[in-house]
């Protein structure tokens, strides 16, 4: 009896763990279908160091989303580095903005202007509004609304197009009722987000790519390389 138990649970643990390395390898590999996403690109900060910007364009990347500001006064210092080689590299670039609670909508815009250079095309700014990472206290609906209007009217008249937000986890759950009607950039890793109401899809949090040490985000665009240059205009 003892003998049969243990081959009992010797076959589970064997099944357990195909079953695990199974899910790890589709996790690692995921890509959406090429035929139908054939745009893919980046979005980077400090966390990924020292990047070498023509390796990664080699690897079939065609844009990237650099982080540029956070909240009133914190300037990401990888920022101009990135996207100026990004640029040589023939990327498509744009910069986001970490949207903080505890700062006014208008200083966070006046912060992202004075960083984010607007002599060159470039893509729709964004705000990345999310809970994790942020300050303790939580601002209601309205008060969200009023702040983010604060910040995306000046951050818009001077780069002449609208945003984009990325909205995710809780805090689309409480705001996401009161967004403005703006394109978004959604996060579903490795599951399609069951819509096309997104401009980027960000698919992997723990992606690599060719000149980049360590995870990188990776994301898909909605349209073809066209839809890219009339983002960039």
């Amino acid at each position: 009896m003892a003998s049969r138990l243990r081959r009992w649970v010797a076959a589970g643990l064997i099944i357990s763990g195909a079953f695990a390395a199974a899910g790890y390898l589709y996790f690692t590999a995921f890509s959406p279908d090429r035929q139908r996403y054939p745009v893919r690109g980046i979005d980077v900060s400090h966390h990924q160091g020292k990047i070498d910007w023509r390796r990664v364009a080699a690897d079939d990347v065609a844009f990237a989303v650099i982080k540029a500001t956070e909240g009133g006064d914190h300037v990401d210092d990888t920022f101009a580095t990135n996207l100026n080689e990004a640029r040589a590299a023939g990327l498509a670039v744009g910069a986001y903005h970490f949207f903080t609670f505890c700062r006014p909508g208008a200083e966070q815009a006046q912060n992202f202007l004075t960083v984010v250079p607007r002599v060159q095309p470039m893509l729709p700014p964004v705000v990345d509004i999310e809970f994790g990472g942020n300050c303790p206290r939580r601002l209601t609906p309205d008060e969200l609304r009023s702040e983010l209007d604060a910040f995306l009217q000046p951050v818009e008249a001077q780069f002449g197009k609208p945003a984009i937000i990325y909205l995710i986890g809780e805090a689309m759950d409480f705001y996401d009722a009161v967004m403005p009607v703006r394109e978004r950039w959604v996060r579903s890793l490795v599951l399609h987000p069951g819509h096309e109401k997104w401009v980027y899809w960000q698919y992997h949090n723990r992606g690599s790519v060719d000149g980049i040490e360590g995870p990188v985000d990776l994301n898909v665009l909605q349209g073809t390389p066209s839809r890219l240059i009339e983002l960039v205009r």
